[in-house]
């Protein structure tokens, strides 16, 4: 963070040496008073107009430097970060109460910061895959020459997601040996907790939304747009879905005893399918055992009790990769995106 400071009291010439040691990087500068306070924005640019506005190098900072800029506090929304990103905003200052720079969020690589934990379930076997997952667990077998879990890592880090957790059992000191000295915890099953059961070792504290998802899905989901969502709605757990399109090839009744009310050719029905992601009240965590328990056997007890349970149709990629199938095909997407982005 301290790479993009700079005193109001410096020189332009202190300035022009800062902005140079950024090249290749976002060419701003935020301005901060003796006091700590931030107080605008500097770039070459500025410099510029300055120097042919009449000042020389040995003028302050303060004397060229932006004033109308955007920061945000430790309160801000996601709706805020996202408004800042839309106006092409690279480099977003957070500020405390004080008006000093606490954080630091470089919009080209971090798209947001959502107020979320997150555990990526890795304990299952992979048996549909055997061959592959009988030396590496499936988690870590590689698509477009990446593991798998990498890919949904990453995915939570651009979204500014900094507490993760994974589950782990089968072949579980591979993976905790690949998130070794990473700020990815790894907990491990001592028997098989189920796809909702290991969240029992989340501890009480923490975020109050917790992420769930399966560790080997290939997708882009918008979290940020999942989580807005789950938001908006007031949602105790929001479910990720699928939607599965069913056309019946013959001409379907509706009845009412012998009696035909209506008749439709060949409909088609469109059903949505849980996604293996889900955003949930993390508090509604705290009543589960370290005893195997599904997620759907959780959610369809909590609707039981009255909670609010949502869904969000993911619109973009979506591959389970469980089958030999589905690998191929992963690899496969993988190639076609990689040629769009050459």
């Amino acid at each position: 963070m301290d790479k993009y400071l700079i005193s109001t009291e410096a020189t332009l010439r202190d300035a022009i040496a800062a902005l140079n040691a950024l090249s290749g990087d976002v060419m701003t500068l935020l301005a901060v008073a003796p006091d700590g306070r931030l107080e605008g924005t500097l770039t070459d640019g500025d410099v510029r107009r300055a120097l042919l506005a009449g000042l020389d190098l040995s003028a302050a900072v303060k004397s060229a430097m932006h004033r109308n800029f955007r920061s945000l506090g430790a309160d801000m929304t996601v709706a805020e970060i996202r408004a800042a990103r839309t106006i092409g905003i690279r480099l977003l200052p957070i500020v405390d109460a004080d008006g000093r720079v606490s954080s630091i969020i470089d919009l080209r690589h971090q798209t947001t910061r959502l107020p979320i934990r997150a555990m990526l379930m890795a304990g299952g076997r992979g048996e549909r895959l055997r061959p592959l997952t009988d030396s590496t667990p499936k988690p870590l077998l590689k698509v477009g020459g990446r593991p798998i879990i990498d890919r949904n890592i990453d995915a939570l880090r651009r979204a500014g997601v900094e507490d993760i957790t994974v589950s782990v059992r089968y072949l579980a000191e591979q993976i905790e040996a690949h998130f070794a000295g990473t700020e990815v915890r790894c907990v491990r099953e001592t028997e098989p907790l189920g796809t909702i059961g290991a969240c029992s070792m989340l501890p009480p504290s923490g975020a109050p939304t917790t992420l769930l998802m399966n560790s080997d899905l290939l997708t882009n989901i918008s979290l940020e747009d999942f989580y807005l969502h789950h938001e908006q709605q007031n949602n105790d757990i929001t479910i990720a879905t699928i939607s599965h399109m069913v056309s019946i090839p013959f001409a379907i009744l509706t009845t009412d005893g012998d009696r035909v009310t209506g008749i439709e050719e060949k409909p088609t029905y469109t059903h949505y399918a849980n996604g293996g992601i889900y955003l949930i009240r993390s508090e509604m965590l705290r009543s589960l055992q370290r005893e195997r328990r599904d997620a759907p056997d959780f959610i369809a007890d909590a609707i039981a009790r009255g909670a609010k349970v949502g869904h969000f149709p993911i619109s973009g990629l979506w591959l389970d990769i469980g089958t030999h199938a589905d690998f191929r095909q992963a690899q496969e997407l993988m190639k076609l995106t990689e040629a769009e982005n050459c």
